[in-house]
This record gives structure tokens, sequence and C-alpha cells, in this order.
């Protein structure tokens, strides 16, 4: 099982070296032909898109309506987090390095640009990425003052902290987890969990019914593997579609879904079984 400890790319290209059992990754962080959607999509978007709020809110109790909010990323955790933030009503600005993504945040009306430009202009910055140095000296040294800084993406390295450490003038801690920085220009950086996960740092993480999600994919995924040793061989794999489809259908219940159910004439017509799976594998829902 992997979760959240090791790129599964990594874990791939190093399988040969110290990978000694078959390995199923709910929880893809890249565009995979495999993707485990009830691991990824539902745990990143919708997961985030409530948890990012929580932690701003209750460590800054800050309004977020009327103030510009930059989020790095337009992954899945980046679109959570600008959905929210929108939804609060902040005008939103994506930066993005994937000119999909990028397109897809100008399509629903975002404005998108560098973080070089984006520095001069946001109120609340969100890292997304699950990449390293996204904010580093020279975009500190752009913010206005107080503006608030965050991560939501991956672990510290996405915000350069020790930038930050060795060129303010003051870093004066206002409560737990929150701490504004003194420029030596005089302006303040407030940052959030040590640029650590903000929604851990500052909240309690995403809530437990999309956690459900997640945490079911493995206990399905740990019984495939026991129970069909023979079908994985070493390696990293993706959880079939057919546990997914049954992980989402768990759920339904409780939201009060009521799932329509393929006829055996559509099942033909499609050329679908009837019980699923529904999608193709190369499916993006």
């Amino acid at each position: 099982m992997e979760w959240q400890l090791k790129s599964p790319v990594r874990m791939q290209e190093q399988s040969f070296c110290w990978i000694q059992a078959p390995i199923v990754d709910t929880k893809p962080r890249h565009e995979a032909v495999h993707r485990v959607r009830t691991g990824s999509k539902f745990d990143n978007l919708y997961g985030c898109r409530e948890s990012l709020i929580d932690g701003i809110k209750r460590a800054t109790d800050v309004m977020i309506a009327g103030k510009v909010a930059v989020v790095a990323g337009y992954g899945d955790v980046g679109k959570g987090g600008v959905q929210a933030l929108r939804g609060f009503g902040a005008r939103v600005i994506v930066t993005e390095i994937d000119p999909i993504n990028a397109l897809q945040a100008a399509m629903e009306g975002y404005e998108v640009t560098t973080m070089e430009e984006a520095s001069k202009e946001g109120n609340i910055f969100v890292t997304t990425t699950g990449c390293e140095d996204i904010i580093v000296g020279h975009h500190f040294e752009n913010m206005k003052d107080d503006a608030i800084v965050c991560n939501i993406g991956h672990f510290d390295c996405e915000i350069d902290m020790s930038w930050l450490i060795k060129h303010a003038a003051e870093k004066i801690n206002i409560k737990p987890q929150v701490d504004r920085y003194r420029m030596k220009s005089g302006r303040h950086i407030i940052i959030l969990a040590e640029g650590r996960l903000v929604n851990l740092g500052c909240a309690m993480g995403h809530p437990s019914f999309v956690m459900s999600n997640s945490f079911t994919n493995q206990v399905l995924a740990q019984i495939e593997l026991w129970k069909n040793t023979d079908k994985y061989p070493l390696g990293v794999h993706f959880l079939p579609k057919k546990l997914d489809e049954q992980v989402a259908a768990a759920h339904l219940d409780k939201l009060g879904v009521k799932l329509t159910k393929l006829t055996d004439k559509q099942a033909k017509y499609l050329g679908l079984p009837s019980e699923g799976p529904f999608k193709p594998d190369h499916y993006r829902y």
C-alpha cells in the first residue's frame, strides 16, 4: 500500500531495487492510465475544497471575500482550492506549468499568470503543486503587507521557508502554527503551519466521509492482493476499476443517491457488463 509517503512514480522506478512485494497505489499523484478516482479526485478535490478554507479560517479569521487569492497549480487539489476560494468571494488567480491545465483554468474564468506577476497582486497564496520552490525569495519581496501564505500540496518544500527565515528581520509567533515575519522593507508575511500542510497544521484535515472513500479503497486493495496474489507481479499496480466503482457505490446511500441500473439491452448496446465496470481504464472523470 502506498499512502502519502512516497511518489508511486519513484516507487516504480526503484521497484527492482527495494520493493519486495506487489503494491497497489490507491492515491496516484500523477496522471496515469489507471487512475484511482475514489482515492485521488475525491480526496484531493473534494477533501481539499473543504479543508483548505477550514485551515485558513481557523488560523487567521480573515475575511476572504474581496481578497485576491493566488493558487499555484490547477490539478485536483488546485481545482478544489480555487472553487472554495471563489465560493467565498475571492478573485482567484492561478499559476500553472501545464498548458492543458492552464487552459482549463482560463476556460473556468480564472486569470492565469506567472507567480512573478501574481505575487504582486495576491492577499492569500496557496501552493498545491507537489513540487519544490513554488514561492521563493523574490516572490516574498513582491508581496503586499500581511500577505497570507500557505501550502496544501506537498511537504514544506513548496514554500522556501529557509530563505524567509534567513532574510526576515523578525519572526513573531501570533499563535500556534501562525507566524508573522517582518521583512527588512517593513512589510509582513503571514505563514501558516510553517509551510507544511495547512489543513492538517491549522485544522483537522479532510472530513471523515471523503476519507472513508480513501480508506475503503485501501482495504479493498489489501483484500485484492491477498486473494489474487498471482495477478500482481513485483511492482506498482493500480486498484482495478471494478473495485473503484464498488468504493463509490458503498458511499451512495449515505448521500441519498439513487443509482440508475443499466438494462441488459442497454449493456449490450454499449458493449459493457451490466454490473460494471462502466468506463474504460483510460477514462478521466
